[in-house]
């Protein structure tokens, strides 16, 4: 029982009662739970600030999968920035940091669509980014193409060449300043290192071409690639080096005694403090300073790694390595290792290999000049490589391109099976010019006969190549003068130089050549005649066939005219050199051509553009002699307005300084200007309008082109405001001339002479032409000249008819009205100088001639004399003809009703005159 009992106290069962919860378990799980709402307004808001693409990625998403290990999600990801970016630019800008290291990391990437993907991404971006603003970013993008290139896989390195090719157009300057990086990837790319077997130490180590069957070219064409590249690489390195000097012809515009545009000073406001004049040594543009003292560059304080080839160990180090692999390929390549090409003939893809070999090693033999020690280098490299140079290259030259048979359908070759064309992609002369342009740099005049087979052999091809007469392109021509130049000072003796020239001259006399062709025989020309003309008086041999070219300049710039004013311009820059140094054979050409050149209708002068003009009015200083008919023409081009009245007024000073007045100490020329050939130069330009076109003027009539008056036999012609004003400006110069002539009675009495043969009897005259006379009558004017009776009567004509058109003047007529003050002032200066003028043209005013609209017209003349101060004195004098005049006046207008201007009249007169008022006056009176 006791038992039983604990066993039930063990497991008793609970009883439940009705309407009681049952208890809770000790090991029930609690299933409660209480729940918050999570706000996330941020999350669920659109981005407004990135824009998206038509994926709805935007900036951030697209950069994020660039990391995907997908390579189709990567290709797309490029494809969807390139899209984004090309709609939304300004994107470029706000995240450039994040898309060029996305961009740049894929350049080694596995797959080749994603590589060709980065590397369009890549075209497009270098046309948005400008270098300033990638230049942070560059070294990162710079070391990710070396770890392209360098890469073990082939198509990487394929690939990286395309990379190479984006960054050396659109940032060259950048990628050159990595250049010690970038070389040994580009030696890396076609050679592999080999311990030198001629050394038992490891101290150094040759290099040697690579082949590498698992590629889709072959190694010749990928060498060829290769070379390419690193070409355009040094091409730039040599463009962004300004201390390097072409040898060929563009050394001649940084040459001193090279034509350059002067400085124009106005000295007129330069002596009102409103220009500063600078000078320049040497006639130059820009500041030269002579000093002995460098500064230091900033490449001096770094480390020969980072220099790259601006540093000599490092150039003469790259050198040494890669002349050995160039060498190599050119073996590879050449005639002798062909065995179906004979003698010196070339395949396509050969010559274009041999040509990047020549190029590469021509850039870097024109990186040698810009170190200080031009001359120790130039020895160095003809020590170590001449030898081989002239083994290898020299061989087989001059080289010529072999033709191939390619097949053609029939109806293209007309029943041939096969046609024979060429490549024109290939160029075997330039070739054969670089060779000659590396051989010449080694050869100097004191090796001229260790040199002088292989010289031989470049002279001959050079003269052939010249005289051949086949077109030639600007790019052959220069490096064909170039090499020509160097030969000339290598053997400076006129045997060896006069066939040279020669063979350039019968380049220079063909016909339709190329403008630039043109420009560079020119030059070359020009720096010949220069370079002959500095030797010494004493042992000067004038080249025969330059001076033929010298004396043909000045017709050629005559028949030239205004095709080609860029032409015409060097032509007269190097004619005008030649002149300034007294070149006999051209200063004849050039006087017999001058009435061609300086025609006032179809003559160069006319024809060409300010500053071209400027040039050739400069000449005429240096023509041995100015004959009347050359004058006869200068004048013409003076006043027809085809040049500027500055241009005019230059040339009219050039001529007083030719003639006999100038005030020289020294007969510097003898009859250079006739005295009477002088005077009526200057009194044609004055005049302004030759016979012809005078005795054309008296047939015209009536308004609007003439101004006339019933009181003067003179009626005006009108001109153009243009003309008027260039006229006038050019009478300034006239006048000063004539002032400057000693004796100027007799420069008066010239002057009246012409003008009474020539002006008086006329009915129709200018209006410019009689404010010149008047003006010219007021400068040279002076007690000792006495006027004829013919000319008074004549003045006093002109200046009535003035005075007439004058107040006649339409307010709203604003062409004629700029005219009014330069007329006027004429006028008056003639009538204060001469009484006798001023009586003769109030003697003039018969009012009972004329009609009542001009009565007006006349009262208010007579008011605006008798008002001004400088003729005060003068009409008291003559009172009583002014009084008479104001009679006949009153006497046409009886018994009408008095009008203002009579009023006015009656009154000016009872001031100014009848009570003869004392005092100068106003001094002038606006009208």
């Amino acid at each position: 029982m006791t038992k039983k009992r604990k066993h039930q106290e063990d497991f008793q069962k609970v009883k439940l009662k009705v309407g009681k919860k049952k208890p809770r378990l000790e090991n029930a799980t609690d299933t409660t739970f209480k729940t918050k709402a999570i706000q996330i307004p941020e999350q669920l808001k659109e981005d407004g600030v990135l824009p998206t693409q038509n994926r709805k990625l935007n900036i951030k998403d697209l950069l994020s999968q660039m990391h995907h290990y997908s390579p189709g999600v990567k290709h797309n990801a490029l494809l969807g920035l390139k899209d984004l970016l090309s709609q939304y630019p300004f994107v470029i800008d706000a995240h450039l940091s994040n898309i060029v290291s996305e961009v740049a990391a894929v350049f080694t990437d596995k797959d080749s669509g994603v590589r060709g993907a980065a590397v369009h991404l890549l075209q497009f971006l270098a046309s948005k980014i400008r270098a300033e603003q990638i230049a942070p970013f560059f070294p990162l993008v710079s070391a990710h193409l070396s770890s392209a290139m360098t890469h073990i896989s082939e198509g990487i390195q394929e690939d990286s060449l395309k990379v190479l090719d984006i960054l050396l157009e659109a940032y060259p300057a950048l990628l050159t300043d990595r250049s010690s990086i970038l070389l040994k990837n580009f030696v890396e790319l076609i050679s592999h290192q080999q311990l030198s077997k001629r050394l038992k130490s490891r101290e150094k180590l040759s290099w040697m071409l690579s082949v590498n069957p698992n590629r889709r070219v072959t190694s010749q064409q990928w060498r060829l690639n290769v070379l390419t590249r690193l070409k355009k690489f040094l091409q730039a390195v040599v463009d962004g080096s300004s201390e390097i000097k072409d040898e060929g012809l563009q050394e001649q515009k940084d040459s001193p005694r090279s034509v350059r545009n002067p400085i124009c000073i106005s000295w007129k406001v330069h002596a009102n403090n409103q220009q500063c004049v600078q000078l320049f040594e040497n006639g130059g543009l820009r500041p030269k300073i002579n000093s002995s003292f460098r500064l230091r560059s900033l490449t001096g304080v770094m480390d020969s790694a980072e220099k790259g080839l601006s540093s000599a160990e490092n150039l003469k180090g790259f050198i040494e390595i890669i002349i050995p692999l160039l060498i190599e390929c050119w073996i590879e390549a050449s005639p002798a290792q062909s065995a179906p090409i004979l003698g010196n003939l070339l395949e396509s893809d050969s010559q274009q290999l041999m040509q990047q070999v020549l190029s590469i090693i021509h850039l870097l033999w024109k990186l040698t000049k810009r170190h200080d020690e031009t001359y120790k280098m130039d020895l160095w490299l003809r020590m170590n490589y001449l030898v081989d140079f002239r083994h290898h290259f020299m061989r087989h030259f001059p080289y010529s391109l072999q033709e191939t048979a390619k097949h053609k359908k029939k109806d293209s070759c007309k029943g041939n099976k096969y046609c024979v064309t060429s490549s024109n992609s290939v160029d075997h002369l330039l070739l054969n010019l670089t060779l000659c342009d590396i051989m010449v740099s080694l050869a100097s005049t004191s090796t001229l006969q260790m040199d002088s087979g292989w010289l031989d052999m470049i002279r001959k091809f050079v003269t052939d190549t010249l005289q051949d007469g086949s077109k030639l392109n600007s790019k052959q021509v220069n490096r064909l003068l170039g090499v020509t130049w160097r030969l000339m000072q290598i053997q400076q003796n006129k045997v060896a130089t006069e066939p040279l020239i020669k063979a350039v001259y019968t380049l220079y006399q063909q016909r339709n050549l190329l403008f630039p062709v043109r420009t560079l025989l020119l030059k070359f020309f020009s720096r010949v005649y220069l370079k002959e003309d500095l030797r010494t008086q004493r042992i000067r041999s004038r080249s025969k066939v330059l001076s033929r070219w010298l004396a043909g300049l000045p017709q050629q710039l005559a028949l030239l005219g205004l095709r080609n004013p860029e032409l015409s311009n060097q032509l007269i820059d190097i004619i005008h050199s030649a002149a300034s140094r007294s070149n006999k054979e051209l200063l004849q050409s050039l006087q017999a051509t001058a009435a061609r050149i300086y025609d006032p209708l179809e003559g160069t002068l006319v024809l060409l553009p300010a500053e071209a003009q400027r040039r050739l009015v400069q000449l005429v200083y240096f023509l041995p002699c100015l004959p009347a008919s050359l004058l006869a023409g200068l004048s013409r081009c003076c006043i027809m307005g085809r040049m500027s009245s500055e241009l005019a007024a230059t040339l009219i000073g050039i001529l007083r300084m030719r003639s006999s007045f100038a005030g020289w100490k020294c007969q510097v020329q003898d009859n250079s200007v006739n005295d009477v050939d002088y005077f009526s130069f200057l009194f044609s330009t004055l005049i302004g309008f030759s016979r012809e076109e005078l005795t054309s003027l008296q047939g015209i009539r009536g308004k609007p082109h003439i101004s006339q008056s019933q009181l003067s036999p003179v009626r005006l012609y009108l001109t153009d405001l243009d003309q008027f004003l260039h006229h006038w400006a050019v009478t300034e110069m006239i006048c000063h001339s004539l002032s400057t002539i000693p004796s100027q009675s007799q420069c008066f009495d010239i002057l009246q002479t012409g003008i009474c043969k020539y002006l008086v009897g006329l009915v129709v005259i200018p209006d410019s032409t009689a404010g010149s006379v008047l003006c010219a009558i007021n400068k040279l004017l002076d007690q000792a000249c006495i006027l004829s009776e013919t000319l008074h009567k004549f003045l006093a004509s002109c200046c009535y008819s003035l005075l007439y058109f004058l107040l006649t003047l339409d307010k709203e007529d604003a062409e004629h009205l700029q005219k009014r003050d330069m007329l006027w002032g004429s006028c008056i200066s003639a009538l204060a100088l001469l009484p006798r003028l001023l009586r003769l043209m109030l003697q003039s005013l018969q009012v009972s001639r004329i009609c009542r609209e001009e009565l007006p017209v006349v009262a208010q003349l007579l008011r605006l004399l008798m008002q001004h101060g400088q003729l005060r004195s003068h009409m008291i004098t003559n009172e009583f003809l002014v009084q008479q005049i104001i009679k006949d006046i009153m006497t046409l207008k009886s018994g009408e009703v008095q009008e203002q201007w009579l009023t006015d009249l009656h009154y000016c007169f009872n001031i100014y005159l009848a009570s003869h008022p004392q005092g100068p006056g106003p001094v002038n009176t606006v009208y």
